[in-house]
């Protein structure tokens, strides 16, 4: 099913409306691949924030090469059902942001494992709507949004998506939360137009405090 096609299927009430990356925000995905990885053999070594030129083998420390960095990436989310977990503290804030808000998913990865997610997601207890999707999250959080004049808030952990969206939607809150982990730390500093949060708790505060003082007459 393609963006459009599954941005179809959202109805948004009159309320407002979060919109959350789903890798190392909702679910854990940096630790994950790493179990992955060690049960292939192979290992992540954190010198950039890249996947590609950091993957290596265990026996001789070789860089696994682009085109199976790849494959190794296509696979974990073929698996991702046995792999991933909610990320801390994620499924309590979302769950108590859903009584007041729409809260939307919006994940980085190829419409084909829309399902898997769509299990996953499921089976942990996240029944929010998903969007599954490698387009440019800026135009389709615009699209998703429209002409409301309701508060909006984006929450991803990669510094990108989140400029994308800040340049496609005026007055949408943007939150930088990332995970703790050494390949984070080497990361893009969080953009002026963004706000950090090291955790759900301190992301929960700023999308409460910025739903209230956004909120229409």
């Amino acid at each position: 099913m393609t963006a459009d096609g599954q941005l179809a299927d959202i109805r948004l009430g009159h309320r407002p409306l979060l919109v959350c990356d789903v890798d190392d925000v909702v679910l854990q995905f940096v630790q994950p691949f790493e179990r992955y990885l060690v049960d292939r053999d192979l290992e992540l070594v954190p010198r950039s924030f890249r996947l590609t030129g950091n993957i290596v083998s265990q026996r001789d420390g070789t860089a696994v090469e682009d085109s199976a960095v790849r494959s190794l990436l296509d696979t974990f989310y073929d698996e991702q059902e046995h792999w991933q977990v909610p990320a801390e503290r994620a499924h309590a804030m979302l769950d108590g942001f859903s009584a007041e808000a729409d809260v939307v998913f919006l994940t980085a990865m190829s419409p084909r494992y829309f399902d898997r997610r769509r299990r996953l997601l499921d089976r942990l207890g996240f029944s929010q709507p998903l969007i599954a999707t490698e387009a440019p999250k800026g135009p389709l959080v615009a699209q998703l949004h429209g002409a409301r004049s309701l508060p909006l808030a984006f929450v991803d952990d990669m510094v990108g998506n989140l400029i994308s969206v800040g340049t496609h939607v005026a007055d949408c809150l943007l939150v930088h939360l990332q995970p703790r982990s050494a390949i984070h730390r080497l990361a893009p500093a969080t953009p002026p137009t963004a706000e950090r949060a090291d955790g759900w708790l301190q992301a929960d505060r700023l999308i409460r405090r910025h739903f209230a003082v956004s909120r229409p007459d």
